[in-house]
């Protein structure tokens, strides 16, 4: 299962830290984890600016500085590693620029959400692997695309 990197507590969001998540972590009872952050493979330092994807697909931070190929170049690494492993699946960063999964930040760095995929999540879907966020598991600590039991 490819993870989200600062799910499992590694400081590399855009603020230099993690964004731990039990639920994502309790995976590992039953799935082995494989623990990516895109934008640090794509070639971003830890810390960065916040960064957000807009309409037209370009991602940017507030400042106008445009980050697209970084982002493609962490999901290209991100689909890599999941192809190679054989990952059954993805567990992404709610609403990150690059692993968010249902809704994202809007492109104008005013807080907006918008329905859709982050640039490692739309690349991640793209190549046929199933996608949730921690968000998905919170409460059930299931995964959506399986049926307990089975």
């Amino acid at each position: 299962m490819l993870v989200s990197a600062c799910l499992l507590g590694v400081a590399c969001n855009h603020r230099g830290g993690s964004s731990p998540s039990t639920s994502v972590t309790a995976l590992a009872a039953d799935h082995r984890l494989l623990p990516v952050c895109p934008e640090v493979a794509g070639g971003l330092p830890t810390p960065r600016p916040a960064a957000e994807l807009t309409a037209e697909g370009r991602v940017g931070t507030a400042d106008g500085t445009d980050v697209t190929d970084l982002y493609r170049r962490g999901a290209e690494h991100a689909v890599a590693v999941a192809v190679a492993a054989g990952a059954a699946g993805a567990v992404l960063k709610a609403r990150s620029p690059s692993c968010g999964c249902h809704r994202i930040y809007d492109g104008t760095h005013t807080r907006v959400l918008v329905d859709g995929d982050g640039v490692t999540a739309a690349a991640l879907r793209a190549a046929g692997l199933p996608i949730c966020s921690e968000e998905d598991l919170e409460g059930s600590g299931v995964l959506p695309w399986t049926v307990p039991g089975a």
